[in-house]
C-alpha cells in the first residue's frame, strides 16, 4: 500500500523547537528550586512500622459523632501525625486523635481532628462518595491481609458523608477513565481495572459533629463489611487532609512521592479478636417504569415493572459468593458525554454495583488495554441489554486471589443473540511489592462457532522502594481469526520524591481480539518514554513538575508498510502547582497522525485521506481552587490538526452554597479547518445537585452535543439505605437537535431496593 506525501506543519523544524522549548519551559533547579523545611528524600527501605493497639469494649459506643461514650475512654491513642504535604517529614499543624475498640460484631473509630480555627474548614459537599480531596477530610486504610498490595478504604468529611473503595495492587492498574466529561462530585471515572474502585460501596455508618475546637467523625465498619484471614496483625494508616492549608498528614509517615495506597508504608494494627459467623443477605429490588423509544419506533410509551436482586454468602472469611437475578441498574447514573475526534473508540467507567464487589481481583492487563472490561456484559451501544442472571466467587484462598465469574444475558431486538460470559481469575502477592497473575475470559453465543476466548498472564517486581517492572501477555481464540493473535505489554518505572519515569513496550496482533476487554486498537508495535522532574521551592509554587514524553504506534497490519508510523506525540509540559491548590499547565505537543486508509470523522461528513499528517500545537490548562465556593477549570489545545488545524477550549465552572448545594456549567467547544472541509463541535453541560442529608439527594444533568445531535437530560433522587440501596426516582429524556429532530426517548423509573441480614449480624 502506498500513501500520499507528508504534509506537515512543522516538522523541518522538529529538532530546532524541540530543543527551544526544552530551554524554556524546563526551569532551571538552581532557581528558587531549594527544598522547603522538612524536605528530603525518603529512606532506601520503609521505617520500622509503628503499632497501633484495637480494644475489645465492654459497650459499643453509640455513633453520633459525639465522642463522649466511655468506650473510648480506655483506648490507647494513635496520633502524633506526619505532614506528607506541603512539608513532608514535619510534624502536622494541627493535632490528630484516632482511637480504635471492636466488639463481636464490628470496630469502631473515633477521630478528634483538633484545629486551631474551626470556622476555616471545609466540610465539602454532603453526599456520599464526593471528592475529599476538595475539603477537610479523614481517610482510614484497611490491608487485611496484610500483604500491603491491597486494602479498604473508608473516609468521612466534617459534612457526614460515607466515602469508601478498595485498593488492588497498591493502587496501580490498567482502566483508568482517559475521556473528557465532567461530574461536580467527580466520583471516580475508573473502571474495573482501576486500582482503586472508589465505586464500591460497603455496608457501615459514620457521624460527624463540630465544635469550638474541631470536629469529629466517629465509624462503625461490621467485621462482615470486611474481608480477611487468620492474621489478627493488619496494615493500617489513616490520612487527615486540612483544605484550607492543602495539608495532608498520616499516621505513619508515607513519603510525598507516594500515597495512603502505598500500603508497605502503612503502620501494623494489632488486639483485634476476628470473628467468623457465615454472613447471609439479600437484595432485591422492585421496579416500575414507563418508557418509550421514539428513535427505535415505538408508538406508545410502554409500562414495565421489574423484580429481581441480589444475594450474598460469606463462604470462608476470605471467600464470598454473590448471587444476582434479572439485574438491573436503573440508578446508576448515566455518563458524561465525551467529544470524539479521533477514529478510536471512547472509554466510560463502570458504574453497576454488581460489577464493582473485588473488581481489583478481576483486574488484568494496564496500558490502554484492559482485557477484561465489564461494560461489554450487559450493554449494547449504549443501551441496556437484560441480564438473565449470574454469580461470582472473589476473595482469598490459601494466599491467592481468586475470582470466578459466569453471567447470561437474554437477546435483543435489535439482533444481539443471548450470550453467557466467564471470568476466571487468579493472582499471588509476592514480598517485595511484587504478584503474579493468570486469567481465562470467556463469551460464549446461542449460535454454533460463536464464541471469543482470551487467555493471559501477568506479573508484577518491584524493586526496592523506586522500581517497578511490570508485564503481560495475552492470546486470544475467535472463529476466523488466526495467526498474530497475541499481544505483550512490558513497563519499567520510576518513583522517587524528585524524579518520575517510565518506558514501556507493547505488541498488539492485528487478530488479538479481546471481545470482553476494552482495546483502542491492534497490528502495532508501541513504545514510550516519559520523564519527570519534581522541584520543591521555597515560595509562590508548592511544586514545579516539568516533564517530556514520546509514544509511537508503528503498524504492523497486512497491506500496510511494516513500521508506518500510524500516531506519534512528543509532549514537552510543565506544572505550576501553587500553595492553595491552584494550577497551570504549559505545554507544547508535536502530534503525528499516519492514516493508512480514509476517516471520516464522527458526526461530519469530513473524509480526510490517507497520508501523514504532523506539526505543532500549544496546550494549556489551568484550574484555581476547586474547594473555593466559586471555582474555575479550563484547558486549551490550539495549533495542527490532520490537514489544518484546531482551537479546542474547554471550561467548566462550579459553584457550591454550603454542604448542600452545588451546580457546575461546562463548555467543550472545537473548531476545527482542513483541507477537506470545517466543521465546529460544541458540548455543553449543566450539573444541578442538591443535598439534604448525606444520604437524600436530588441531582440533575443535562447535556447538550452536536456532535451526537443530542439534547438530554437526566434528573434522579436518591434517599439511601445501605451499601447503594435506597429509593431511587429517575427521568430521562433525549431530544434530536438537527438531523435527529424531535423526540428521541423518554423514561421514568422508581426503583426500591433493601438490604436484608439472613445470616450473620
Amino acid at each position: 500500500m502506498s500513501f500520499p506525501t507528508t504534509r506537515g506543519h512543522g516538522g523541518r523544524s522538529f529538532g530546532f523547537l524541540t530543543a527551544s522549548l526544552l530551554a524554556v519551559l524546563l526551569p532551571s533547579a538552581g532557581v528558587h528550586a531549594q527544598d522547603g523545611p522538612g524536605q528530603h528524600e525518603p529512606e532506601e527501605a520503609p521505617p520500622a512500622p509503628i503499632e497501633g493497639l484495637a480494644v475489645r469494649a465492654a459497650q459499643a459506643p453509640v455513633v453520633d459523632g459525639v465522642l463522649d461514650d466511655a468506650a473510648w475512654n480506655g483506648a490507647p491513642v494513635m496520633t502524633d501525625f506526619v505532614q506528607r504535604e506541603p512539608f513532608d517529614g514535619q510534624p502536622a499543624s494541627e493535632r490528630t486523635e484516632v482511637r480504635m475498640v471492636f466488639d463481636d460484631e464490628a470496630i469502631y473509630i473515633g477521630v478528634w481532628a483538633w484545629d486551631e480555627d474551626p470556622d476555616a474548614i471545609i466540610p465539602g459537599d454532603r453526599i456520599r462518595d464526593t471528592e475529599v480531596s476538595e475539603s477537610d477530610a479523614v481517610l482510614l486504610a484497611f490491608d487485611t491481609y496484610h500483604d500491603y498490595q491491597n486494602a479498604f478504604v473508608f473516609g468521612t468529611t466534617p459534612a457526614g458523608i460515607e466515602y469508601d473503595g478498595q485498593v488492588a495492587n497498591e493502587g496501580r492498574g490498567g482502566g483508568f477513565f482517559l475521556g473528557g466529561g465532567f461530574n461536580t462530585q467527580r466520583r471516580m471515572q475508573s473502571g474495573a481495572g482501576g486500582g482503586f474502585n472508589k465505586n464500591w460501596d460497603g455496608s457501615w455508618n459514620v457521624a460527624t459533629s463540630r465544635d469550638g475546637e474541631g470536629w469529629y467523625a466517629e465509624f462503625r465498619i461490621p467485621f462482615n463489611t470486611l474481608r480477611y484471614g487468620t492474621d489478627s496483625t493488619w496494615g493500617f494508616n489513616v490520612s487527615r487532609q486540612i483544605r484550607r492549608r492543602n495539608e495532608e498528614s498520616f499516621w505513619s509517615a508515607v513519603p510525598r512521592e507516594f500515597s495512603l495506597y502505598r500500603l508497605n508504608y502503612a503502620g501494623h494494627l494489632t488486639g483485634l479478636e476476628l470473628p467468623f459467623r457465615r454472613l447471609g443477605s439479600v437484595t432485591p429490588y422492585m421496579l416500575g417504569s414507563t418508557a418509550r423509544d421514539y428513535a427505535g419506533g415505538q408508538t406508545s410509551f410502554d409500562q414495565n415493572y421489574e423484580f429481581g436482586g441480589e444475594a450474598k454468602l460469606q463462604i470462608t472469611q476470605g471467600l464470598t459468593l454473590d448471587a444476582t437475578y434479572n439485574t438491573d441498574f436503573a440508578q446508576v447514573e448515566v455518563d458524561d458525554q465525551q467529544v470524539n475526534l479521533t477514529r478510536f473508540s471512547l472509554l466510560f467507567p463502570e458504574k453497576r454495583p454488581f460489577f464493582l464487589e473485588n473488581a481489583g481481583f478481576f483486574a488484568v492487563g494496564g496500558g490502554g488495554a484492559d482485557l477484561f472490561f465489564s461494560r461489554r456484559i450487559g450493554i449494547e451501544n449504549g443501551r441496556q441489554v437484560p441480564i438473565a442472571g449470574g454469580g461470582r466467587v472473589s476473595g482469598r484462598v490459601a494466599g491467592f486471589n481468586v475470582g470466578l465469574l459466569q453471567i447470561a444475558t437474554e437477546g435483543t431486538d435489535s439482533g444481539q443473540d443471548p450470550n453467557a460470559f466467564s471470568v476466571a481469575r487468579v493472582a499471588r502477592e509476592l514480598p517485595n511489592r511484587s504478584r503474579i497473575g493468570a486469567a481465562f475470559i470467556n463469551r460464549d453465543g446461542s449460535a454454533s462457532g460463536d464464541y471469543n476466548r482470551t487467555y493471559a498472564a501477568d506479573g508484577q517486581l518491584g524493586i526496592g522502594e523506586a522500581w517497578t517492572m511490570t508485564a503481560w501477555g495475552a492470546q486470544t481464540v475467535t472463529p476466523g481469526l488466526t495467526g498474530r493473535d497475541w499481544a505483550v505489554d512490558g513497563t519499567f518505572g520510576l518513583t522517587t520524591r524528585k524524579w518520575r519515569g517510565n518506558l514501556q513496550y507493547q505488541y498488539f496482533g492485528e487478530n488479538f481480539n479481546p471481545e470482553v476487554g476494552f482495546l483502542r486498537r491492534t497490528g502495532h508495535n508501541y513504545y514510550q518514554v516519559f520523564l519527570m522532574h519534581n522541584i520543591h521551592p521555597r515560595e509562590i509554587f508548592r511544586e514545579i513538575r516539568p516533564h517530556v514524553s514520546y509514544f509511537t504506534f508503528r503498524s504492523d497490519k497486512t497491506g500496510v508498510e511494516p513500521g508506518f508510523e500510524e500516531s506519534a506525540r512528543l509532549h514537552i509540559d510543565t506544572h505550576w502547582e501553587f500553595n492553595d491548590g491552584m494550577e497551570a499547565h504549559t505545554g507544547m505537543n508535536w502530534n503525528r497522525e499516519g492514516l493508512y486508509e480514509p476517516f471520516t470523522i464522527f458526526g461530519t461528513d469530513v473524509t480526510v485521506p490517507a497520508g501523514t499528517y504532523d506539526g505543532w500545537e500549544t496546550q494549556l490548562r489551568f484550574w484555581t481552587n476547586e474547594s473555593a465556593k466559586v471555582s474555575f477549570n479550563s484547558g486549551a489545545n490550539i495549533g495542527s490538526f490532520l490537514s489544518g488545524s484546531r482551537r479546542s477550549l474547554n471550561g467548566t465552572l462550579t459553584v457550591r452554597s454550603g454542604s448542600s448545594f452545588s451546580t457546575s456549567l461546562r463548555l467543550d467547544y472545537n473548531d476545527v479547518t482542513l483541507e477537506e472541509g470545517d466543521f465546529v463541535t460544541t458540548l455543553a453541560g449543566v450539573n444541578f445537585g442538591y443535598f439534604f442529608t448525606p444520604r437524600i439527594y436530588l441531582q440533575s444533568l443535562v447535556q447538550y452535543s452536536t456532535q451526537l445531535d443530542t439534547f438530554s437530560a437526566n434528573v434522579r433522587f436518591g434517599w439511601l439505605n445501605t451499601a447503594g440501596t435506597g429509593l431511587f426516582i429517575v427521568y430521562n429524556d433525549i431530544q434530536g437537535i438537527q438531523d435527529l429532530h424531535g423526540p428521541q426517548g423518554r423514561s421514568l423509573i422508581v426503583k426500591f431496593s433493601r438490604q436484608f441480614n439472613v445470616l450473620g449480624g
